[in-house]
């Protein structure tokens, strides 16, 4: 099992990478007041027909084949429902997926959220091909990372240039901070 959310979010978005989505949207919301944690991955892929979609959460089916067994969902939707959580996939085949992992923040099975920004970091600087919109919401503070926008801004420079990486990293964790103070999830 993995022991941080974002590694499962990382698991889940090589997920969109491999079903040639050109556009990853992840959004993490912690609203203390609701006591929840809501993770959303959401991609423009080739999206699953129903009977995949049926399969995706067997932990012995995967689309791959350099492994036989796919644990990064279920372990996902277990981590969530462990905590009186809920989690959904909703697909269609040719517009793309979602996947909506919610857990009881305050919930003592819960994972820690992990190093969001070091995944993200890495997922936009391994993968500059692909647009990404990371979203970090903290009760009623926000801030939005999208690639579109940096690429508008740097014109030919690549986001996996070491300068370019660098401004990733520290726009992350400042962002979070002012976002969340701080605050441990």
């Amino acid at each position: 099992m993995m022991t941080e959310l974002s590694l499962n979010v990382l698991d889940v978005a090589n997920n969109s990478i491999r079903a040639g989505a050109d556009l990853i949207e992840i959004i993490v919301q912690i609203q203390r007041e609701l006591d929840t944690l809501t993770i959303t991955i959401a991609d423009n892929g080739c999206g699953m027909t129903k009977e995949q979609l049926q399969k995706v959460e067997d932990p012995f089916f995967t689309t791959r084949t350099t492994r036989k067994i796919g644990l990064g969902v279920p372990f996902f939707k277990m981590a969530a429902l462990s905590t009186g959580g809920t989690f959904r996939i909703v697909s269609t085949v040719g517009v793309g997926t979602t996947v909506i992992a919610q857990f009881k923040l305050s919930h003592i099975d819960r994972m820690p959220l992990g190093d969001m920004n070091s995944t993200i970091h890495t997922l936009i600087t391994l993968n500059t091909q692909i647009n990404f919109v990371y979203t970090y919401q903290f009760d009623c503070n926000q801030f939005t990372l999208n690639t579109r926008e940096f690429r508008e801004i740097l014109n030919d420079v690549p986001l996996n240039s070491p300068e370019v990486s660098e401004y990733i990293k520290e726009f992350l964790e400042e962002n979070q901070n002012e976002t969340d103070g701080g605050y441990l999830v």
